[in-house]
């Protein structure tokens, strides 16, 4: 029985994704052909050009992040401003212990 590539079993996606990896390691080419199992050797190769794009994707990953906590920050910050603000209409905090338990209770809703 004649044995086919076992590349062409791959999805046409996937048969996309391993050439580029393939690619990609030729640039190590002189190292692994000189390793005694190439083939491992390759591979490693490949690990290393996969970890190398994985930090990429981290960095502009903490990049794109920073932005969206500050919008979290100051939508929360509007947040207790409008629950305070709505609180104190309906309870109208006379003394300390009435302005404790309103400030609890915008901590609780805080939460949601």
């Amino acid at each position: 029985m004649a044995r086919i590539d076992w590349k062409e079993c791959l999805p046409p996606e996937e048969k996309k994704i391993l050439a580029e990896i393939l690619e990609k390691t030729k640039a190590y080419q002189c190292a692994f052909t000189r390793a005694s199992d190439v083939k491992v050797a390759q591979l490693w190769c490949a690990l290393v050009e996969m970890m190398k794009e994985l930090r990429e994707v981290r960095d502009t990953l903490e990049k794109v992040k920073a932005p969206f906590v500050k919008i979290i920050e100051i939508g929360d910050i509007e947040k207790r401003r409008a629950i305070e603000r709505i609180i104190s209409d309906i309870v109208k905090p006379t003394d300390r212990e009435t302005e404790e338990a309103t400030k609890k209770l915008v901590d609780s809703l805080m939460k949601f």
